[in-house]
C-alpha cells in the first residue's frame, strides 16, 4: 500500500517561495504590483463612490482597490466576472497580485460585476485612465514628440433580431417588441451597429485611439459604434497640446474636413495619401507614404498587444456606456504594460 505524505499547512513563508518563483519565471502580474502604485486611485474612487455608499447602506466589504485590481486581471486576461472569481480561488498568481490568502474572502462574480457598474454609471473609469497619463506625463514617459491615430473594431455579441427589428435600430428606434418586453430590452443592444471592413463583416463598437508616437501609450481615446467612420473623430482626439507635433493617420483619414481639423490644432500634416481612380499615387508619393509607414505602423503594436497578450479585443456587454467603461479599463491595463516596458528595456 502505497503512503503518501500529509500536507503541512500553508502559511505565509511558503507564499514568499511561491511568489519568488513566479518572479523568477517572469510572471506578468509581478512586474505589475511591482510597476504600478494602484493606491492612486483611491481617491479618485473613494469619493466618486462615497456619496452612493452613503445613500445604500454604508461601503461594500472589500477593499475598493482590491476590487478596481481585479477589474484588472479581467482586462488583462479578458475573463466574464464568473472566470475572474474561479481563477482568483484558483491561481496563486492572481492571489498574489491581490494580496490574497488562502484564508481571505474573496468577492463573487456579482460583486465583481455590481462595483464595476458603479464605476461605469458614476463615469469614473475615464478620470482613473486620466490620472494614470498624468503620472506617465511626471515621469516624462509621454514624449510629445508628434500623435497617431487609429481604430479598431470592439465586438460585442451578436443580436439575432428580425428584419424589422434591425431597421428600426439603424434608424436609431427602439423596437416596439423591446418596449413591450422588459428582461428582452435588457439583452438587446441598440447601439452596437453592424459594419464591414476588408470584406469582413463586425458587429459592435470601435475604439479610437490617440498615441504617443515614441512611447505608443495611449493618450486619449473615444468609443463609437462600428459604423462611424475613422475620420469623424479626430477632432474629440486632438488638443490644444498637441500643437505643431506631428499628427500619423492612414488614408482613412484623408479629406477636406480632416486637413481642416488637422490645421485648425496646426499639427503637422503626415496622414497617407491616397490613390484615386484616375490619378494614381506618384513614386514620390509612394515614398513618402512608405516613409510615414515606419512612424504610423507603431499604432498596430497597440491593437496587436492587445489582441495577442490581452486574449482579443471581444466583450461582453450591452450598450455604449458599458463598451466606453470596459474599453477604458482595456486602455489603462494596456498603458499599465506599456509602462512597465518603457521602464524595464
Amino acid at each position: 500500500m502505497k503512503r503518501y505524505k500529509r500536507h503541512r499547512d500553508y502559511g505565509f513563508f511558503d507564499q514568499d517561495i511561491r511568489l519568488s518563483k513566479l518572479s523568477q519565471l517572469g510572471d506578468p502580474l509581478v512586474k505589475l504590483v511591482q510597476n504600478i502604485e494602484f493606491e492612486m486611485f483611491r481617491e479618485i474612487i473613494e469619493v466618486g463612490l462615497s456619496k452612493e455608499a452613503k445613500g445604500k447602506g454604508g461601503r461594500p466589504p472589500y477593499d475598493y482597490i482590491l476590487l478596481f485590481k481585479i477589474l484588472i486581471l479581467q482586462r488583462y486576461y479578458n475573463l466574464s466576472d464568473d472566470q475572474i472569481e474561479y481563477q482568483i480561488n484558483d491561481r496563486m498568481s492572481f492571489m498574489c497580485f491581490l494580496n490574497l490568502t488562502i484564508a481571505d474572502d474573496i468577492p463573487d462574480s456579482k460583486t465583481i460585476w455590481n462595483f464595476r457598474d458603479k464605476l461605469i454609471d458614476l463615469d469614473l473609469i475615464e478620470p482613473c485612465f486620466n490620472l494614470f497619463i498624468k503620472e506617465l506625463e511626471k515621469l516624462g514617459l509621454i514624449v510629445n514628440q508628434g500623435k497617431i491615430v487609429d481604430a479598431s473594431f470592439i465586438e460585442v455579441p451578436r443580436q439575432r433580431n428580425s428584419k424589422e427589428e434591425n431597421e428600426q435600430i439603424k434608424k436609431g428606434e427602439t423596437p416596439e417588441s423591446f418596449e413591450n418586453n422588459p428582461n428582452k430590452k435588457r439583452q438587446k443592444d441598440i447601439d452596437a451597429k453592424w459594419t464591414k471592413k476588408g470584406g469582413g463583416n463586425y458587429y459592435g463598437y470601435k475604439n479610437h485611439v490617440k498615441s504617443d508616437s515614441k512611447s505608443k501609450l495611449i493618450v486619449k481615446y473615444e468609443i463609437t459604434s462600428a459604423t462611424v467612420h475613422d475620420s469623424q473623430v479626430i477632432d474629440n482626439l486632438l488638443d490644444e497640446k498637441d500643437k505643431e507635433e506631428d499628427f500619423y493617420a492612414d488614408s482613412a483619414y484623408t479629406g477636406e474636413e480632416q486637413e481642416k481639423t488637422i490645421a485648425k490644432y496646426e499639427m503637422k500634416n503626415k496622414v497617407h495619401e491616397k490613390g484615386y481612380r484616375n490619378k494614381p499615387l506618384t513614386e514620390e508619393q509612394k515614398a513618402s507614404n512608405t516613409k510615414k509607414s515606419k512612424t504610423r505602423a507603431r499604432v498596430e503594436h497597440i491593437f496587436g498587444f492587445m489582441e495577442m497578450s490581452m486574449n482579443g479585443m471581444y466583450i461582453n456587454s450591452i450598450g455604449i456606456k458599458r463598451a466606453k467603461g470596459i474599453v477604458g479599463l482595456m486602455n489603462l491595463t494596456y498603458n499599465f504594460f506599456r509602462k512597465i516596458q518603457l521602464q524595464t528595456t
